[in-house]
This record gives structure tokens, C-alpha cells and sequence, in this order.
């Protein structure tokens, strides 16, 4: 009884995809790089302290850790010179000090034990073991180590990410529920042009807002692909370049539906919605086709005019346009009003296709003809002056 809610939950975990992008507890990520870790030091807590104060942004971090602790020895190197101490036998103090090395090795009958040697760990655990090390002198002397170093403390990296072979900080967030992606990449991106970045550090979107943008700078591009693989299609099949356009001319009102009902449940036009009006050029334009295809019968095989060949069409056709659309449109009332696991994925896709059906039926019914009839009689006029000028005789006797 106890695997339904467990199922349940995975499954709605299942829904938060990451795009790539790096292991943190947030979905969308913003990365700055740069050509040095100082930059990054500086201007990562900014970006961080700013992308908090942004409204609708949940669980801001970063993955910089900045709070670890260094201390930084200046060698004197005119005093060393005097004492006789070199650099090299500083840095086998400092790595004797708070390193190890292998002094022995033991030998047993079914083993061997390396033996390691280093300073007991409470001389070596804090800085204060520097105060402990002395260094030998050309004149047989100790000396400490203060005598030819200056230390200082200070804060620096615990660890430093790379993207692209370059030093990175990437912040983490999610978005509240009211709050789209779009909207949240153009926030970030007018913070940062307020925060006046230098030029060495570089911002740009990681993983899944990444993907976002991507998308959305491909879809117009999908989008009149598509367009024009119907047009093709559709003057191969009816031998003209005017009547596809008929056809494509019912494509406007259908993403005007699409996006009305969008507004109408407040959804945000997302890359599932894109997809949706993109379905819509394959489903609405089969409304065209079907009034299209009975007139130009009639025209060639009953020598009917222009005008009654789409009015009759618009007669007879209009029962079976209604029953197509009918059943699309009941077709995606699951996935408009459907609730469950997963139901915020499939929701815009039905409403996007339930808003273009709906707002396409009631429109095409009437523009269709209107536009059928404009390009008949433009394609007439065409003729006619094409003959005009081919046999002048001919136009001025009719």
C-alpha cells in the first residue's frame, strides 16, 4: 500500500530534467568566467548577492567557496642572501614541515610497510607551526623563519571550477511558480549590465536555461521550415503557386487562437506552446484543403465559376470540416484540463491546440473564400496582362 506515493513521487521528480549544466540543488544556472581567479573572487559574492534580491528567484547559491584560509610568506631576499639561506632550502623546510616523504621500507615475509615520516599534527594543523620552523645559516646557525619571511593571512578559494578550460563561478536558482524563464533570463541579464562587469568577466546561461535559449533561437526557423515544406507540398499537388497560399492563409488565426488562450489561462508561451502552434500548421490548414480541393473540382470538371465553386464547397464541406474539428479538439481536451503526474508538461500543448482549433473554425469558415476569390481574380488580372502584352489586338476586341 506503501509504493503508490513513492512511485507518485519519483515519478514527479522525473519532471525536473537538467540540460547539462553542473551538480547543484537548483534547476536553471548563470555562469561568469574569467581570465583570473581575482575577478572571479570579487565579482562571483556580487553577482550571487544580486540575483537574491530578484523577485520569483528560489534557492540562490553558488558554488564558489571562497571562505578557505592561506597564509602568504614574503621572502627577504637580501637578508636571506646575508644568512646564506637559499630558496630551495626554505621550500625543503615548508615540505619537511607540513608535507611527508618516504624515509624507509619494510620488509616482511608476506609485505612490505613504507615507512612515512612527517611533524606531529598539532604542529602542522594551523599556521601557528610556522612559528616552529628554523632554518640553518651558512655560519652553522638556526634561525626562525620570521627571520626571512613576512606572513600574512588571507581568505582564498577552496576550490576553483573551470568551463572551457577558464576559471568559473556558476549561481543556482529555481523560479517561483508565477515567474517564466523569459523572464527570468532577461532579469539577469539587465542586473548584470547594471552591475557594469568588467570586460575580463563573461556571463552566459548554463544547462537547462542554456537549452531554453537555444530553442528559442531555432524555432522561427522550424517554424518557416515548415511553412514552406506545406507550400511545396501543397503546389505540387494542385499544380499552382496561388492556391497554396489560400491554404497557408488560414495559419494566422489558428496562432492567434493559440496564443489568446495561453493569455486566457495565463501560461507563458514556453518551448511545449511553440511546439503546439507548430502542430497546429499540420491540423488547421486541412480546413482549407477540404474547400479548396471539392471548388477546383467544380471549376475544371463542372465548369462552374469561381463563385459558386467555393460557395458550394462552402456548403458541402462544412459538415465534415466541423467533424474533423470536432475531433481534434476533443482529442486534446485530456491534455488542456488532464491533472496528474506530468500534467504541467502536456497542459500548454492542449490548450495551444484547443485555442488554435477553436478560434481557426470560427474565422476560416468565412476568410477562406474571401481569400480564394482575392487570388482567383489577381490571377486573372495577371493573365490578362500578360496577354495584353504578348497580343495587343486581343485585349483592346475583348
Amino acid at each position: 500500500m506503501n509504493r503508490l506515493p513513492v512511485a507518485s513521487a519519483f515519478l514527479q521528480a522525473a519532471q525536473d530534467l537538467r540540460i547539462g549544466g553542473r551538480q547543484s540543488n537548483a534547476l536553471y544556472q548563470y555562469t561568469i568566467q574569467s581570465d583570473n581567479v581575482a575577478d572571479l573572487s570579487h565579482w562571483g559574492p556580487i553577482l550571487l548577492a544580486g540575483m537574491q534580491k530578484l523577485p520569483g528567484f528560489q534557492d540562490v547559491s553558488s558554488d564558489a567557496q571562497n571562505s578557505g584560509l592561506e597564509e602568504l610568506l614574503t621572502y627577504d631576499r637580501p637578508t636571506a642572501a646575508r644568512l646564506g639561506i637559499t630558496p630551495s632550502s626554505l621550500d625543503s623546510a615548508l615540505s619537511g614541515a607540513f608535507g611527508q616523504s618516504q624515509v624507509s621500507l619494510i620488509y616482511t615475509q608476506l609485505n612490505q610497510y613504507y615507512v612515512v615520516l612527517e611533524v606531529a599534527p598539532p604542529y602542522w594543523q594551523s599556521p601557528d607551526g610556522l612559528k616552529n620552523i628554523y632554518l640553518k645559516t651558512s655560519g652553522s646557525g638556526v634561525v626562525p623563519l620570521s627571520t626571512v619571511t613576512t606572513a600574512q593571512a588571507r581568505t582564498t578559494p577552496l576550490i576553483i571550477n573551470h568551463t572551457s578550460s577558464f576559471p568559473s563561478v556558476t549561481v543556482s536558482f529555481n523560479l517561483a511558480s508565477n515567474m517564466s524563464l523569459s523572464d527570468a533570463t532577461r532579469m539577469v541579464s539587465q542586473m548584470q549590465q547594471r552591475l557594469n562587469m568588467p570586460g575580463t568577466v563573461r556571463g552566459f546561461f548554463a544547462g537547462t536555461a542554456a537549452a531554453y535559449q537555444a530553442s528559442l533561437a531555432n524555432e522561427w526557423i522550424l517554424a518557416i521550415t515548415a511553412i514552406l515544406a506545406v507550400y511545396i507540398v501543397l503546389g505540387v499537388l494542385y499544380e499552382s503557386l496561388v492556391h497554396p497560399l489560400t491554404i497557408i492563409s488560414t495559419l494566422p488565426s489558428a496562432s492567434v487562437g493559440a496564443m489568446l488562450a495561453l493569455m486566457l489561462f495565463k501560461i507563458d508561451l514556453n518551448v511545449i506552446s511553440i511546439i503546439g502552434i507548430i502542430l497546429l500548421i499540420g491540423i488547421v490548414k486541412k480546413n482549407a484543403i477540404m474547400m479548396i480541393d471539392f471548388a477546383l473540382v467544380a471549376e475544371r470538371e463542372h465548369g462552374k465559376t469561381t463563385t459558386e465553386a467555393i460557395f458550394e464547397a462552402c456548403q458541402l464541406r462544412f459538415r465534415p470540416i466541423l467533424m474533423t474539428t470536432m475531433a481534434a479538439l476533443f482529442g486534446a481536451l485530456p491534455l488542456a484540463f488532464g491533472t496528474g503526474t506530468g500534467s504541467e508538461l502536456r497542459r500548454p500543448l492542449g490548450i495551444t491546440i484547443v485555442g488554435g482549433l477553436i478560434v481557426s473554425q470560427m474565422l476560416t469558415l468565412y476568410t477562406t473564400p474571401v481569400v480564394y476569390l482575392f487570388f482567383d481574380r489577381l490571377r486573372l488580372r495577371f493573365q490578362g496582362k500578360q496577354s495584353a502584352a504578348l497580343y495587343p489586338g486581343t485585349a483592346e476586341a475583348t
